[in-house]
């Protein structure tokens, strides 16, 4: 299959010079790249320049982004959006190169239509917007106001213009009549809101303003509540890309430029450092590097990438340095696709997807032929209406989302997050269960389950002793368990005088004028450390499901330390229960080794171990 890169084509820099449609070019794999924004430059004089962009038109979230994208660029003075003129207004103080900050304005312009903005521009969206509680109790302003009016004008006896509280409640009822509308022609099907909608004109045309200004109240009360309901895991959704630096050093033409993120392009030479995430997915052309992949995967043991092999954006460098080739950038990242996934990813509308709503919504017909017959025949309004209101605005509306909302708060407060009320519905109806390895079964961390000696003379503190002394201070998960380990069993750890740490093998350190070893299988080969004598002993050690640190001294082997990350001690009684209980069927996905997969599942006692 074909697929579609799509780029911007540029016509000349007049002040009145317009960016075309892109052009279309020929790609081997599918790039979701954001859709190139068209722009003209309106006016341009030196220190202002004026662009129409006619998505600021059809959207408002857009205008937000690029709004924001010039604020905090320190190129610019001041920025003014018009939406209803579909122009931008920036102000700069002329520095003599008039191209730079149009090729700077074009690609804000694009930027800002992108899935996944930097981080800096997030946080000065986020302070921005509304609160969710102020957006919450916003919404019910309206209905609360014209229920005021009516009963200030009714049991009250206020004298409060008819005109005026209709008004209200026509106001108030616009969410309503939208949503009825949206079914009948977005769907080609009549809904509860068009039941509402009916008994709401019919009681307000009566004049029975109490009653219709509380069921308006009590439906939008519903609709707050089930929206905040739907929207609560989205607002507790982790932004994978939301702790990349804004700033990337990359590599051109032999010289090294720390840049803002996004004026990354593909094909530039990306460098990252020690304590650096990774801002790109792409492929090393030079250097090695343990990287922590926790963050995408869910491994909490680093692993080890060399040249030729891909990594990825959102992953941190633990040691060692990179350079590496950028092949996709912000949205179309592995990281920046799975955010989108969770951001389109519809928000169940736990109203209509609720089984007693479904009914409702079926009811519908048979109610308006019902409702429709009683007022033909006699001929009173509020007998319609009362038909039409049945239970659903206010059984449903309000009792069936705060029921919902209880049940989703109650199980966050537990830490337990549920995406919406469908999902918490279907829940009655599992009976397989897949969970995830590191940190959901496991603990997500290192600990030392065993120390080996080569031979009877070696004593296992010994051993301990020296891989201590040669791991201390190594940011390395397995090295601080190590040290963490001898610590606790109160061996003194000497000094470390020279040490080379090798990236992915181990470490070479000088302890009290012995020359100490102590890595991975791999380097005590390379080092020319015959390891037959330790085999001989412990002839279980090859086929072995736990990682093995080796240890030499003066080239000859001492023994071993073995490490896991070890089972929580809730898990056994959690899965006893699903399987037993429920009688669930209990698998296990991980992207860990097969052999320390099984290893897991076989304590665990899960059949199905999928890596």
């Amino acid at each position: 299959m074909t697929q579609v890169l799509i780029q911007p084509k540029r016509a000349s820099r007049q002040d009145t010079a317009c960016y075309q449609k892109p052009s279309v070019i020929k790609s081997e794999r599918l790039i979701q790249d954001r859709p190139t924004v068209s722009y003209c430059i309106v006016h341009a004089i030196a220190g202002r320049i004026r662009f129409r962009v006619p998505k600021l038109l059809i959207d408002a979230q857009y205008a937000r982004h690029l709004k924001a994208l010039i604020e905090l660029d320190d190129r610019f003075d001041t920025v003014r959006v018009d939406r209803a003129a579909a122009c931008v207004v920036v102000a700069y103080t002329p520095n003599g190169d008039e191209a730079e900050i149009r090729d700077r304005l074009g690609n804000l312009i694009q930027l800002a239509s992108a899935s996944v903005i930097p981080l800096h521009v997030q946080r000065k969206l986020s302070q921005q917007e509304v609160s969710p509680e102020k957006g919450f109790w916003s919404s019910l302003r309206l209905p609360v106001f014209a229920a005021s009016l009516a009963i200030l004008g009714g049991p009250v006896g206020l004298s409060v213009p008819l005109v005026l509280k209709q008004g209200a409640i026509a106001l108030a009822a616009v969410p309503v009549a939208k949503r009825a509308c949206a079914s009948l022609f977005g769907q080609g099907r009549l809904n509860v809101d068009f039941l509402d909608l009916g008994a709401l004109v019919l009681t307000t045309a009566q004049k029975q303003l109490v009653a219709s200004s509380s069921m308006v109240a009590l439906i939008q009360l519903g609709e707050a509540i089930r929206d905040r309901t739907a929207r609560a895991y989205q607002d507790k959704t982790a932004d994978l890309l939301s702790l990349l630096d804004p700033m990337v050093w990359v590599e051109r033409d032999g010289i090294k430029h720390k840049i803002p993120i996004e004026d990354v392009k593909r094909g530039d030479t990306v460098i990252v450092y020690p304590g650096e995430q990774v801002p790109v997915d792409g492929t090393i052309l030079r250097g090695r590097a343990t990287l922590d992949e926790q963050k995408l995967t869910g491994e909490s043991l680093p692993s080890l990438r060399r040249s030729g092999e891909t990594v990825y954006a959102s992953t941190l460098v633990r040691e060692g340095q990179i350079y590496l080739r950028a092949e996709f950038l912000g949205a179309d990242t592995r990281a920046g696709q799975m955010l989108q996934l969770l951001q389109k990813a519809p928000l169940q509308d736990t109203r209509i997807e609720n089984y007693a709503a479904k009914i409702a919504d079926r009811a519908v017909l048979p109610t308006l032929i019902l409702g429709g017959t009683l007022l033909f025949t006699t001929r009173n309004a509020a007998r319609a209406a009362s038909i039409f209101t049945l239970d659903f605005a206010t059984g449903i509306r309000v009792s069936v989302p705060t029921t919902v909302m209880a049940a989703l708060s109650a199980a966050a407060r537990r830490g337990i997050l549920i995406k919406s009320g469908r999902a918490l519905q279907q829940i009655a109806r599992v009976d397989a269960i897949v969970f995830d390895k590191t940190g959901t079964l496991t603990q997500g961390d290192v600990a030392i389950i065993g120390v080996r000696t080569a031979s009877d003379a070696i004593d296992e503190r010994e051993v301990l002793r020296v891989a201590a002394a040669a791991e201390q201070r190594i940011t390395h998960p397995v090295a601080a368990a190590i040290t963490a380990y001898a610590k606790a069993r109160d061996v003194e750890i000497p000094p470390r005088q020279q040490w080379d740490y090798c990236v992915g093998l181990g470490i070479k350190a000088q302890i009290n004028g012995t020359s100490v070893l102590v890595g991975s299988e791999r380097f005590m080969v390379a080092e020319a450390v015959d390891l037959n004598p330790l085999w001989r002993r412990h002839g279980d050690l090859k086929g072995t499901p736990y990682p093995t640190i080796y240890l030499a001294s003066n080239g000859q082997i001492l023994g071993t330390i073995q490490y896991t990350d070890p089972v929580r001690p809730e898990s056994p009684a959690v899965l006893e229960l699903l399987r037993c209980d429920i009688g669930a069927e209990l698998h296990m996905l991980t992207g860990d080794n097969r052999q320390r997969a099984k290893a897991v599942a076989a304590e665990l006692g899960i059949l199905d171990a999928n890596t």
